[in-house]
Parts: structure tokens; C-alpha cells; sequence
């Protein structure tokens, strides 16, 4: 990708962490930090350029609205958090006014990438794709890209393997309604119920391995407010695939069309990620119950979206 500019829209926790992630990783040769609280962007943008000497050459700096027009990739991370007790869909209408609000001064076109990272990240990717008129393969979410992050560390630490090694995925919602697909889970070309026998380890019981990874958002706000390091980077790790150009495959959310019998909503299926942005979702053969669940988690979201009125 030659344009390697990022803008990063919002730097509370989250942003505040993708930007460090970004700039750490090298990736891009221009980090604009936008925020409606300017003070607060440019503090984030001078802490951070002061690890010039320490990192590889980029111009960091707190920007405005027009910073996101030249942007190869635009994260928007702006809105409100979670707090204990609440679910990421009763963000949904104040959050739905603050994106609106900051795509109408953006005036985006086909040579950006908006990355949404804001809940509740489903219904707001639709609701951003729906706004900007972008092609669909340019406006995504970071989806379950951290669920799948957390998926396999858990099984890891069952197994007693690298989290490098296990291949497992979630899909749908960014949120309650979520499905592991344990049917297409494996560690080195195994199943993980047949990797438990070979290593001599006891079954995994998937009921709480679901929950774990499920709650695992609500379980860190319970104790320190809000998650953003991981997070932060699986953003990078997305950005990644698209600077570079991998093809990799990552679980982010995008327009569904047809897939599995569902379509008017965004939600996260395994996709290649590129310099074009999210390609054509996969379609692999899942269990009945796992396609069930996934029909399910997509009529969650049609009404979300409903409600919105767009």
C-alpha cells in the first residue's frame, strides 16, 4: 500500500493505544490523532512523538477532520465505553450520533479504508458503510479478530501450546451473541478434542471455554474500567495486513450478502484482508448448530439496525 498515512479518530483508551501500537510497529510513515477534545489530542500526539529517537521515522501530530481526507486508513475509535454492567448495544444510539456526526466533516472516498472500532462495532460498521456510500470492501470493522485472539489463548492454556500454533475463529457478533466454531478448530492439524488425547491433557469443556471468551470484555471492565491493549492490537495486526498487502485472513466485519441465507447487516466471517481492504467473506462448511447460531447472532443485529431508523 503506498499511502501509508493513518488517521486514528477518537483517542480515549482505545485510540490513545492503537496510536502507540502504530507508531511502535513501523508501519506508518504518518499518524493524525483527531479528536473533538483537541488538548487531549495533541497531548497523545506530543508523548508520543517524543519517542522519536526510539522508533522508526514517522511525523506524528494532532489533526482535524480534513487530516482523514489523504488517509490510506482511517480507525475510527471515537465514542462512548462501556461501563460496568452495561452491554456493548447500549452504546448504540449515542455512539450512532457521534459516528454520524464525524463522517458528515470527513468526506471520504474510494481511496480510504475506515476501520470501525467502536461499539456496537457491527451495527455501526453497517451504519458507516451506509453513510459514506464507500464500496463494501472498504468500510469494515475489527469484528472478532480480538475474540478469535482470545479463543485460542484460552485453548493454548488448556493444551500447552503456542497461541501461534491453535486455529480457531469466532464469528458473527462483536458481542453477546458471538459463536465459537469449535467444528473448524484445530492445533497442528488436529482437532483439539484428538489434541487433548495425543498430549494426555483432559477434554475441554467448550460451555466455559463459550463464557470465558464471551464475558471476556465485561470480566477486565469489572476491574479496571475498559479493555484497549489487545485490542489496540489486533487493529495493528489488521492495519498490517493492509499496508503490506498479505492477503491474510482475519475475522473482521463487513457487509454480509447472502451468505449462510443472511444479508442486511455487517458481521464478522474469516476474510482476506489486503491493500483493497476486507475481500469476499468465506464461506466454510460449518456444524448445523454453529449456522444456527450465527443466523441468530445476524437477526440480533437486523434489529439493532432497525432501530436506527438509516
Amino acid at each position: 500500500m503506498k499511502n501509508r498515512k493513518i488517521a486514528v479518530v477518537g483517542v480515549g483508551a482505545v485510540g490513545a493505544s492503537t496510536a502507540f501500537a502504530l507508531a511502535v510497529s513501523g508501519l506508518a510513515t504518518e499518524l493524525a490523532l483527531v479528536d473533538v477534545h483537541k488538548a487531549k489530542a495533541e497531548g497523545e500526539a506530543m508523548d508520543l512523538a517524543h519517542a522519536a529517537a526510539f522508533i522508526k521515522p514517522i511525523q506524528i501530530y494532532a489533526g482535524n477532520f480534513e487530516d482523514c481526507r489523504d488517509a490510506g486508513i482511517i480507525i475510527f475509535t471515537a465514542g462512548a465505553g462501556q461501563k460496568p454492567g452495561e452491554t456493548r448495544m447500549d452504546l448504540l444510539k449515542t455512539n450512532y450520533r457521534i459516528l454520524k456526526d464525524c463522517l458528515t466533516q470527513m468526506a471520504l472516498t474510494d481511496e480510504n479504508i475506515l476501520i470501525i472500532a467502536s461499539n456496537p462495532l457491527d451495527v455501526l460498521t453497517y451504519a458507516a458503510l451506509k453513510a459514506t456510500g464507500l464500496s463494501p470492501e472498504r468500510v469494515f470493522g475489527s469484528g472478532t479478530v480480538l475474540d478469535s485472539s482470545r479463543f485460542r489463548h484460552i485453548l493454548s492454556e488448556h493444551c500447552g501450546v503456542a497461541p501461534r500454533n491453535v486455529h480457531a475463529t469466532v464469528v458473527g457478533e462483536h458481542g453477546d451473541s458471538e459463536v465459537m466454531l469449535w467444528s473448524l478448530a484445530d492445533i497442528a492439524g488436529t482437532r483439539i478434542d484428538h489434541f487433548c488425547e495425543l498430549v494426555g491433557v483432559p477434554p475441554i469443556k467448550r460451555e466455559e471455554v463459550d463464557k470465558q471468551v464471551r464475558n471476556a470484555g465485561y470480566e477486565i471492565i469489572s476491574r479496571k474500567g475498559a479493555t484497549y491493549y489487545a485490542v489496540s492490537l489486533a487493529i495493528k495486526r489488521i492495519c498490517e495486513s493492509v499496508i503490506r498487502d498479505e492477503n491474510t485472513i482475519l475475522s473482521v466485519s463487513g457487509l454480509v450478502d447472502g451468505h449462510y441465507g443472511i444479508d442486511g447487516c455487517c458481521l464478522s466471517l474469516p476474510s482476506i484482508v489486503n491493500s483493497r481492504g476486507r475481500g469476499y467473506p468465506l464461506e466454510l462448511p460449518l456444524a448445523a448448530e454453529e449456522e444456527a447460531a450465527l443466523r441468530r447472532s445476524a437477526e440480533v443485529l437486523r434489529k439493532a439496525i432497525a432501530s436506527l431508523n438509516l
